[in-house]
């Protein structure tokens, strides 16, 4: 009801003598009302938002330590308003200025709003910004109205056009919350003069109407996407001047892939004053589109600040910059998006200021040029996905849809405050729903999660250190379980082969000891503590001590209810949940240390890869390694080192695809929470038919902490989230999905798949023959479990090659392995794959 109604209905009631006068005085004081509807009156039609976090109250107190101070400004700059101007599909004038001008005018107290005064302008509505000249744009900021609620952007699209003629494909969609805070839209930097925002729904479903009170717009945030370093075989550099009498600092150096050793202008006797510039020789003239910059790694001199970026067919003439910006004074590694892809074969960097501005001095440890990225080797990256919370958790569905959660807040997290946000991704739309779960009285905030025999989604513990609930896709309903016996958070859990699920670990809440083992039993739902099973010999040696030692662990389920401990300590366990339980020593993970935020998938029957982490939770370096681990031998597993990732990673993700290899994407050379400093932007894949791993198209969006990444039925990756740390800018409400190399040509087209056409059931037992026919012929199957993804931690996915006879032309007999420990209860994707690699579309198939 509209603030101030019912006594204005109350005092016109003894007014009117008949029912039908009533109701049009009622129908004209709405009319007349209808501003309150949009200048800050409570909403009346339509279905209202779930309360949101308040961002002006003080949020509960947290678990975790404050954001670093670099995760409170953006890494893209914002760009400067100045010359620039608006034109909107529609704006009220009737009732006010409401031009598309005021979202541009720096101040928030105006707003540009749709037409609602009769007749009413419907959805959808969009918002076009004209910057006057192409520059590199990374972001779109929308900050709702100030007052007031009605308009605010719910369901969006975002394009970029060089002319104003020609748009594209939309470079992000998604849902925003229903909430009064800013919302930074991330994309993959791009070179473009016009941005249009388009609403195609209002938040709250309150009525046809969009607001924005500011649009801003971030700039290139030194990190580049959709690209591949260039190899730099041959390559030479010159250099405007460099320093000999102090060492060997030719330009040279920073082609030299030796980061300890740089190209430095020249300081002695007399230091040669700025600009300075170095210049790149490709050799052959090839498609360039960003350049990479690494500082020195000892010292701080000659950092560079402001620079260009200019290119050259013949090395005498130049282009105008395609490059241009301000890098922050820090050893991180730095970005520069060109405005456009040239074709070019010199590529010079030009320094105009030092960093921090100490002296006239420019250095440079690697520089490197990238291009466009080639889909049939790198793969390619989707339109980002704005989400209307930060997903930290997610669970791929047997409906084609993914669930995700954060917290009790969309941004944020702390206390223990009984409800969850939550949100559903339509796989086969891309839509994005939003919806708060009270009834559990679960903050489901860093929980354990086990996908069950029935495909249902548990979740224990967490902010709500004792609280368990489930997820039933098929019902679209949460419900409660017994309470855990122990309070836990940070805790790993996996399904058995016995279809319980097993939890182990989880001082980050509840306290910091004691979280050994326990059991809940999928016959009555009740916990099951394993006296037998202490976490004690699975804990890292972390100097925070079991608060951080006993998190994220690594469980591989067998048979007869049986687990494989594998990390992230050093020390493998063999666990039995029979009973009491029991814990043995298995050996230690051939020569690798604690891996903290590392991570470990089952890509064959019984062997499983391990990459990644750091001997402790943050603030160390991580490591490069991957390891293999294989328990076919009976006994002890055997464990070997396989070849090193080319970025070292904590907090990264990685996923296990149908032809058997491994993706890995996100995380740190250093990891510190709520940070994007050391970010990997490059996914890496793995084959274990080579040990080696191979780069991939690189990321518009960091995934660090709290990020997560899965794989999608149609083998697919999706790879989102990072942050929630309140009012930081490293929140990413976001996602994209990954499409491998295995389904593209090098246009860019989807490679022909192979189709499932028939004779997979919903249901299968272990140990059935299938009927499986296909429209072409296939050359192996594959069964990779569904998963459920947090904190670089994801036990529920492991791949199942299938044992498979041709009985016809496209008809196959698929064997399931007979061992529940081999394939485990609950839903898998179905992968068909031709001789090329390729495979089809997945068919959900639910094993029990």
């Amino acid at each position: 009801m509209i603030r101030g109604f019912a006594p204005l209905r109350l005092r016109r009631l003894s007014r009117f003598r008949s029912r039908s006068l009533l109701l049009l005085a009622l129908t004209a004081t709405l009319a007349a009302l209808l501003p309150l509807l949009i200048f800050g009156g409570s909403a009346s039609a339509g279905p209202q938002a779930l309360p949101a976090a308040d961002p002006t109250s003080p949020p509960p107190a947290p678990h975790h330590q404050a954001a670093p101070a670099a995760a409170m400004e953006p890494a893209a700059p914002t760009l400067p308003r100045d010359g620039w101007t608006a034109t909107a599909s529609d704006h009220e004038t009737a009732r006010g200025d409401h031009s598309p001008a005021r979202a541009l005018d720096a101040d928030p107290d105006t707003m540009w709003h749709s037409k609602w005064t009769a007749p009413t302008t419907a959805l959808p509505h969009s918002i076009t910004i004209d910057m006057k000249k192409t520059v590199v744009v990374s972001a779109l900021v929308y900050q709702p109205r100030a007052t007031g609620i009605n308009g605010r952007v719910g369901e969006y699209a975002i394009h970029l056009s060089a002319d104003g003629d020609a748009w594209g494909a939309a470079v992000a969609t998604g849902t925003l919350a229903d909430d009064n805070t800013v919302k930074t839209l991330s994309f993959a930097p791009k070179g473009a003069r016009y941005i249009r925002l388009t609403a195609t729904t209002e938040a709250g479903s309150r009525g046809p109407w969009t607001s924005a009170g500011e649009i801003n717009l971030l700039g290139d945030p030194g990190t580049t996407a959709s690209v591949v370093d260039l190899p730099r075989d041959g390559w030479t550099a010159t250099a405007s001047d460099h320093e000999t009498a102090r060492g060997n600092h030719s330009p040279a150096r920073a082609l030299d892939a030796d980061p300890d050793t740089m190209w430095h202008s020249k300081w002695t006797p007399t230091a040669t004053t700025l600009p300075h510039s170095i210049t790149i020789d490709m050799k052959t003239a090839r498609p360039v589109s960003a350049l990479s910059y690494e500082p020195r790694r000892t010292g701080i001199n000659g950092r560079i600040g402001a620079y260009t970026v200019t290119t050259s067919t013949n090395g005498t003439t130049f282009s105008t910059p395609v490059a241009s910006g301000t890098w922050k004074d820090d050893d991180m590694l730095k970005g520069a998006t060109f405005t456009r892809t040239v074709t070019a074969r010199y590529v010079r960097l030009t320094a105009t200021t030092e960093a921090g501005r100490r002296g006239p001095w420019s250095s440079a440890a690697e520089i490197r040029v990238s291009g466009p990225a080639d889909p049939a080797a790198h793969g390619m990256w989707g339109k980002v996905t704005g989400f209307p919370l930060v997903p930290v958790a997610t669970a791929v569905l047997p409906n084609n849809k993914m669930l995700a959660w954060s917290a009790y807040g969309v941004d944020r997290f702390g206390g223990s405050n009984g409800y969850t946000q939550t949100a559903i991704m339509d796989l086969a739309t891309g839509r994005v729903t939003q919806r708060r779960v009270d009834n559990t009285g679960h903050d489901m905030f860093c929980p354990g999660i086990a996908v069950l025999e029935d495909s249902r989604v548990l979740v224990t513990g967490g902010s709500n250190a004792k609280r368990a609930s489930i997820y039933d896709p098929a019902t679209d309903a949460w419900t409660s379980t017994a309470d855990m016996n122990v309070a836990r958070g940070y805790q790993a859990m996996t399904l058995l082969s016995t279809g319980d699920a097993f939890v182990l670990g989880g001082s980050w809440s509840g306290g910091n000891d004691g979280k050994g083992g326990e059991v809940w039993s999928s016959a009555n739902g009740t916990w099951r503590k394993l006296s037998g099973v202490p976490v004690a010999t699975t804990m890292t040696a972390d100097p925070r001590g079991p608060y951080r030692a006993d998190n994220h662990q690594w469980l591989h389920a067998t048979s007869m209810g049986r687990v494989l401990h594998l990390g992230p300590s050093k020390q493998i366990n063999w666990i039995s949940t029979s009973g009491n339980g029991s814990i043995t020593a298995a050996g230690t993970r051939a020569d690798s240390p604690d891996a903290m935020n590392g991570n470990a998938v089952a890509y064959d029957i019984g062997k499983l890869l391990t990459l990644g982490g750091a001997t402790a939770y943050e603030n160390v370096k991580a490591t490069r390694r991957a390891y293999t681990v294989d328990l076919n031998g009976g006994g002890t597993p055997v464990s070997s080192r396989t070849g090193d990732m080319a970025y070292a990673r904590a907090f990264g993700n990685s996923v296990v695809m149908p032809d058997g290899k491994v993706a890995v994407f996100g995380g740190q050379s250093y990891p510190v929470p709520f940070s994007d400093a050391t970010s990997a932007m490059t996914p890496e894949i793995w084959d274990p038919a080579t040990g080696r791993f191979t780069r991939m198209a690189s990321m518009a969006v960091p995934r660090n902490y709290h990020s997560v990444a899965n794989l999608l039925p149609d083998g697919r990756i999706f790879s989102g989230g990072g942050g929630l740390c309140g009012a930081c800018a490293t929140n990413h409400a976001d996602g994209a999905i990954f499409t491998p190399p295995y389904l593209l040509n090098a246009d860019g087209t989807e490679k022909t798949r192979p189709v499932i056409s028939g004779g997979v059931p919903a249901h299968a037992a272990n140990g059935e023959k299938l009927a499986v026919t296909t429209d072409s012929e296939v050359t192996s199957f594959a069964l990779v479990r569904a998963g459920a993804a947090t904190h670089s931690t994801d036990n529920d996915q492991r791949r199942v090659p299938l044992t498979f006879r041709q009985t016809g032309t496209g008809a196959y007999e698929v064997t399931v392995p007979a061992d529940p420990g081999v394939a485990l209860p609950g839903t898998y994707f179905l992968f068909a794959l031709n001789a090329q690699g390729v495979p089809s579309k997945a068919t959900m198939l639910n094993l029990h």
